[in-house]
């Protein structure tokens, strides 16, 4: 009878003959623009590789997609390295298996010392991982962020100039300040 009960509060809840907008339409979020837009290649450029290059449109959106990619790049290593470290400290704190099967000595097992354990064992796996993401993510964004094109002018000229050595040097001087 509970059971009965639930199916007619559910099939009070939705009209499956409701066609109005407000129930068929599916919203999405709003389209992110585009960090990079073609441009056409300079003469320096490898025929090769086509006839348009991708460009940033000026090295203030260039800055912002390196700090934003690199932030995102260190928060998803750290998410890992949590779960990581958890598992880890979990290991090395358990008790010895010999302790489970031990029935002449049935000692309890302290809690306590159990999750002092892995609280040290957590701080010490965090504080290594933090700098290993660090470095990864600066791996990882100087790799795909140094060759990238900045546009010296509007976007619809043809002018298009690398930044890569200068542009990447001043992050690494703001971030040494905020650091």
């Amino acid at each position: 009878m509970g059971e009965k009960e639930g199916d007619e509060i559910l099939s009070d809840n939705i009209n499956l003959d409701d066609y109005t907008p407000a129930v068929t339409l599916v919203h999405f979020d709003h389209p992110i623009p585009l960090l990079r837009g073609a441009l056409p290649a300079g003469t320096s450029d490898d025929p090769s590789l086509g006839s348009f290059v991708l460009a940033f449109k000026d090295a203030s959106s260039w800055r912002s997609a390196y700090i934003n990619t690199e932030s995102k790049i260190n928060s998803q290593c750290m998410a890992g390295a949590r779960i990581g470290c958890a598992i880890s400290a979990s290991r090395i704190c358990r008790p010895p298996w010999w302790k489970k099967f031990n029935l002449l000595c049935k000692a309890p097992v302290d809690i306590a010392e159990r999750e002092r354990c892995e609280e040290r064992e957590m701080e010490a796996c965090l504080v290594s991982s933090m700098f290993h993401c660090a470095k990864l993510s600066k791996e990882k964004c100087s790799a795909a962020f140094s060759d990238a094109r900045i546009s010296s002018g509007s976007f619809t000229s043809n002018l298009v100039t690398n930044y890569r050595a200068s542009v990447l040097s001043d992050v690494k001087e703001e971030e040494g300040k905020f650091g």
